[in-house]
C-alpha cells in the first residue's frame, strides 16, 4: 500500500478479492492477503470519509454564498 493512491488501492483490493474467491491453497497466502485486503479497504474507507467531509464543507459554503 506504498505510495497507492484511492484508485490504485481499489484495484489493488479488488483483485485481492478476486484471487480470495477463487480459491487460494496455501493459509499463509490466504492470511497474508486477508490481512493486506484489509488495511487497503480501511485506507479507502478513510479517504472516502475525508473527501465526504470536504464536500459537505464545500457545500455548505456555497449554500451560504448563495444566501
Amino acid at each position: 500500500m506504498k505510495n497507492l493512491n484511492f484508485e490504485q488501492s481499489l484495484k489493488k483490493l479488488e483483485k485481492i478479492v478476486k484471487t480470495l474467491e477463487n480459491g487460494v491453497d496455501e493459509l499463509d497466502a490466504i492470511v497474508r492477503l486477508f490481512e493486506e485486503g484489509s488495511q487497503l479497504a480501511k485506507y479507502c474507507s478513510e479517504k472516502l470519509e475525508k473527501v465526504e467531509t470536504k464536500i459537505e464543507i464545500l457545500n455548505d459554503k456555497l449554500q451560504q454564498k448563495e444566501a
